[in-house]
């Protein structure tokens, strides 16, 4: 019966270490538990049977338990949980040869507070000065920050 409990305790131990890796990251209660069921096994071996199954049950979880996480995520499950995609995005550098405090332009869009606007045919994003900006009014540069106009309409 003790063999029995053993290899429970193991099997049990290793899937809550999945758990752990898998569906809940972070140190949790099934990681905690999965290593507390691990240790227990061990330690019932030692007890109850000895010193050489003792050992061996250890080496079974030492060995065991990396061999089947790294197995786990290197199959087709584990893949999918994996994020394995580059983010090549950039952002949009003003050009600030072109672009100067107080220049003038018009919006594209509405900016709400944000959105597009041309200014010495740049076409660029642009934050107003809180207000909303309808399409078509006239605008002037008020600051200019690393990738992005503050800007605030004309009066009429």
């Amino acid at each position: 019966m003790t063999i029995f409990t053993i290899i429970l305790l193991i099997l049990l131990g290793l899937v809550l270490l999945l758990i752990e890796f898998a569906v809940i990251p972070g140190v949790t209660i099934a990681g905690i538990g999965g290593f507390l069921l691990l240790i227990g096994s061990v330690y019932i071996a030692f007890s109850e049977l000895g010193t050489v199954p003792g050992f061996i049950t250890l080496a079974v979880v030492l060995i065991a338990s990396p061999l089947l996480i790294y197995y786990f995520f290197k199959s087709r499950t584990g893949k999918k949980m994996i994020l394995e995609k580059n983010i090549d995005g950039k952002v949009e550098q003003l050009n600030k040869e072109k672009l100067a405090v107080g220049d003038v332009g018009k919006t594209i869009g509405r900016l709400a507070p944000m959105g597009k606007v041309k200014v010495n045919n740049e076409v660029v994003e642009a934050q107003s000065t809180g207000s909303f900006i309808d399409q078509n009014v006239e605008i002037r540069i008020v600051k200019i920050e690393s990738n992005k106009l503050v800007v605030e309409p004309l009066k009429k």
